[in-house]
């Protein structure tokens, strides 16, 4: 989990620990026994700028981990139980903690469900960071494609046929190159239409050029 993600998931627990399901109200974070809201960011962010142990009140943070474990008290203890049962089980409270309300029965279902949609979530959000860099490969190629244009129309101006069939050629490539970048990240490319019809633009400019225009 990144860091920031990590910080966001992290604010909705310090909040929602407020009202746990426990029959016990847990301790204001306001309580000079537990640090407050804008000093755990703060720890976070000094955490996660330094790899050495980071000393707070005097006591030793090795990592995450020990962060969490100065925590008021309030997680839902059959919450604790299940998440306890999983390979990650601090991941598990800080993703679902978010999606159980006050109101919520807490038991595998319900858990399951809040970590399915904890998991909708992080794949949003790891779609949002990735498509990016594959529109820029997309937005590359056809900056590609212009320039191949431009090319393909100083070589008919120069009646320069080994450079037209080049020219054509590359872009036969070149508008392979951002439905591949999708397909890489297994998603469904946006300009597959468009992309499709160029293609079939191209696949036609270089028959008309190889097999018909004679300089």
């Amino acid at each position: 989990m990144g860091i920031n993600h990590f910080i966001l998931a992290l604010i909705s627990f310090t909040c929602l620990l407020s009202f746990s399901t426990s029959t016990n109200a847990p301790p204001s974070l306001s309580d000079a026994s537990s640090p407050t809201f804008s000093e755990l960011y703060d720890m976070i962010e000094v955490m996660s700028e330094s790899p050495s142990p980071f000393a707070f009140d005097g006591i030793t943070l090795e990592s995450i981990d020990n962060l969490l474990s100065i925590l008021p008290s309030g997680v839902n203890p059959t919450l604790q139980q299940i998440c306890g049962n999983t390979d990650h089980p601090v991941e598990c409270i800080i993703a679902t903690m978010p999606f159980l309300d006050e109101k919520t029965p807490i038991e595998p279902l319900s858990v399951l469900k809040a970590g399915i949609e904890a998991m909708d979530n992080q794949t949003k959000d790891a779609l949002a960071e990735n498509v990016v860099p594959i529109l820029q490969t997309c937005i590359d190629v056809y900056n590609n494609i212009l320039n191949s244009d431009q090319k393909s129309f100083e070589a008919i101006s120069n009646h320069n046929l080994v450079q037209l069939s080049t020219e054509l050629g590359t872009n036969v490539e070149n508008i392979l190159g951002c439905d591949n970048a999708f397909k890489q990240a297994k998603l469904e490319s946006p300009m597959k239409e468009m992309d499709a019809m160029l293609g079939k633009i191209i696949s036609n400019t270089l028959t008309i050029g190889l097999d018909m225009v004679h300089f």
